[in-house]
């Protein structure tokens, strides 16, 4: 039992003593060839990529965006209206001979929006040397006369609005449209307007002002249409709409069911004729028995409806 008796000193016992210094040199030089490797992938891989979009880039540049067959030939600009046409290109910044692939439709469609009077534009290619641009126009229905004061003194600026009451400034019209777009004094001057609620390149938000152009718009098509003029259409009456006609009518309307009240004055209107009267002043808005004022026909001069320019339903193009 003694003879089998372990050495308490540990020197003297024989242990396997593990390599860790060995071990640990090992697994870093196979983590730093491992990055490296990676490395090495990861800066080809973006080198190649980037080769690749180089000459990717050259090829569109040398055979499409500088290609001659892809060159507009053709502008096929054409709009419902009458701004000139001319006009038109230069806004677009377009003419012939640019890249047809190359240019940016969008920034097109967009140039061409910013301009007060143009509504909407569509922009398409047609391969391979084409270009089509389609403008739509504003089309004022009214205007409007506000004083403003100028070092001269006062002097009127002028507004012009179209059926959904976006406000287009007067003094865009003279230098860029058409001597058509010019003719604008016909249009119904509205009055009692709060000039706070014109800005020009916005649409204004006033019911009452909303439904005065309605009736404007609503008139052409009435069957009061071509037998007298609308000359002006006051505002100052909340709740009414108080129109004076190029014949010396006076008319009241309300601002709902205009296109039954413009049916109702026609059959007053004939009612008169018949009885050899004209209309001094009627009040529409009253549902029932509408009052209304008569003078003989032979006190009123006779006077023709001013001719209405025609409808802009003719596309014009280049």
């Amino acid at each position: 039992m003694w003879f089998n008796r372990k050495p308490k000193n540990r020197r003297f016992g024989r242990e396997q003593v593990l390599e860790v210094k060995l071990r640990s040199r090992e697994v870093r030089a196979a983590r730093v060839k491992l990055a490296g490797t990676a490395l090495a992938i990861s800066l080809g891989t973006v080198g190649g990529l980037y080769l690749l979009w180089r000459g990717g880039e050259w090829g569109l540049n040398q055979f499409v965006f500088t290609n001659d067959a892809f060159a507009i030939k053709h502008l096929d600009i054409q709009t419902d209206g009458v701004l000139a046409l001319e006009q038109l290109q230069k806004w677009a910044g377009i003419k012939k001979g640019d890249n047809l692939l190359a240019l940016d439709l969008a920034r097109v469609k967009r140039d061409l929006e910013l301009v007060p009077l143009i509504e909407s534009v569509a922009v398409e290619r047609g391969l391979p040397g084409t270009l089509r641009v389609r403008v739509t126009e504003r089309e004022p229905v009214a205007q409007v006369k506000v004083p403003q004061l100028t070092p001269a003194g006062v002097e009127f600026v002028t507004y012009r609005l179209d059926s959904s009451g976006y406000v287009i400034l007067g003094s865009d019209l003279a230098p860029i449209a058409t001597p058509a777009a010019r003719t604008n004094d016909s249009l119904p001057l509205l009055t009692g307007v709060n000039s706070a609620l014109l800005t020009p390149g916005r649409t204004v938000g006033s019911p009452t002002i909303k439904a005065a152009l309605r009736l404007v718009a609503e008139f052409d098509h009435s069957p009061m249409a071509g037998l007298v003029d609308l000359e002006t259409v006051d505002l100052s009456n909340p709740g009414l709409l108080q129109v004076t006609t190029g014949q010396g009518n006076h008319v009241a309307f309300g601002l709902d069911r205009l296109e039954e009240q413009l049916r109702r004055w026609r059959l007053v209107y004939d009612f008169g004729k018949r009885s050899s009267r004209a209309i001094l002043s009627l009040d529409l808005s009253v549902t029932n028995n509408s009052p209304a004022l008569w003078l003989e026909a032979s006190a009123i001069p006779a006077t023709v409806p001013k001719l209405k320019p025609p409808s802009r339903n003719g596309k014009k193009h280049v």
